[in-house]
């Protein structure tokens, strides 16, 4: 990807969740993992892609009337895009009377991202900001070390949602345009971590010890998500909390609680979701319980919901 523009999938004002105070949190698209119940699975690919939206579909056809050779085909009342078709879908978005089909992200440049970032900035206050979050906004690094030094000349208060898949030297220069790091650790043992996310932890890990051992530790907050029967088990719990505390004994960690409403996303891309849709979110009491494992393997500073 250039570094003139950056391919966005979303923005979502007045945040509260990703960072302090009231945020605009954009989402990079790319990804180079594939967690199997990934929360944002219209952020994964790299390619921008049409999406269909059959509640504002009127049957008019007029997808099929236009479209060129190989982008589509028409069955069962609604339009089916070709994954591999090399060209981009502009006549089919464009001739839909009724944006039934639309384009998963946009392109912008520097400026024009931050006239979004600072049309919320009444907002932000002492403590809001911008958050940067995915898929993987490292995957566009060169781009985002551009806006996260417009946003530092303009004094906004920038965060980052990261796997830190990616190299060092690009960690290297973001670090010191970055006020918050939130950094996902999913799981801990690399055979389970290549099955159930993709990629080394080793990786993830050997980037994470050179943050918590640098001037910007307290910038960071570690983060696992609770996936039933994956990340929220008692080996991967105590095998990060020693982990993490071992490199750093006041390191900052949190727990994220299952969300399981992200599977009813899945319709609209090509991923399938992995997780049995059984699992519940985590009760109160069952928190408490992760929570309690993680003090007794060293974690002092847990951050909870």
């Amino acid at each position: 990807m250039t570094t003139s523009k950056a391919l966005v999938f979303d923005i979502k004002r007045f945040a509260v969740h990703d960072g302090d105070g009231i945020r605009t949190t954009i989402f990079f698209k790319g990804c180079p993992l594939r967690c199997i119940w990934c929360q944002n699975p219209e952020g994964i690919s790299t390619l921008r892609k049409p999406i269909y939206f059959q509640n504002n579909c009127i049957h008019c056809r007029c997808c099929e009337k236009y479209a060129k050779e190989g982008q589509m085909i028409y069955q069962n009342d609604r339009p089916y895009f070709n994954k591999d078709y090399q060209g981009d879908f502009d006549n089919l978005v464009n001739i839909c009377p009724s944006s039934a089909i639309r384009y998963d992200s946009q392109y912008y440049d520097v400026d024009m991202l931050m006239k979004e970032i600072e049309s919320d900035r009444v907002f932000y206050r002492d403590s809001g900001g911008v958050t940067f979050s995915g898929g993987e906004p490292l995957m566009q690094g060169e781009f985002l070390i551009d806006i996260l030094k417009r946003c530092h000349q303009q004094h906004i208060h920038t965060a980052i949602e990261t796997t830190l898949y990616t190299s060092l030297e690009l960690i290297q220069k973001a670090l010191p345009y970055l006020d918050q790091i939130y950094i996902d650790l999913k799981i801990y043992d690399e055979a389970l971590h290549q099955k159930y996310v993709g990629g080394s932890v080793a990786l993830i890990k050997k980037h994470i010890e050179y943050i918590l051992k640098s001037e910007h530790w307290k910038k960071v907050i570690i983060r696992t998500p609770l996936i039933p029967q994956i990340t929220a088990t008692i080996q991967n719990l105590q095998s990060i909390s020693q982990f993490l505390s071992h490199i750093n004994p006041e390191v900052y960690y949190e727990l994220l609680n299952y969300n399981p409403l992200a599977s009813s996303k899945y319709e609209y891309v090509d991923f399938d979701y992995g997780i049995d849709l059984k699992y519940k979110k985590y009760t109160d009491d069952e928190m408490e319980v992760f929570y309690q494992m993680t003090y007794q393997n060293g974690i002092k500073n847990l951050i909870k919901e």
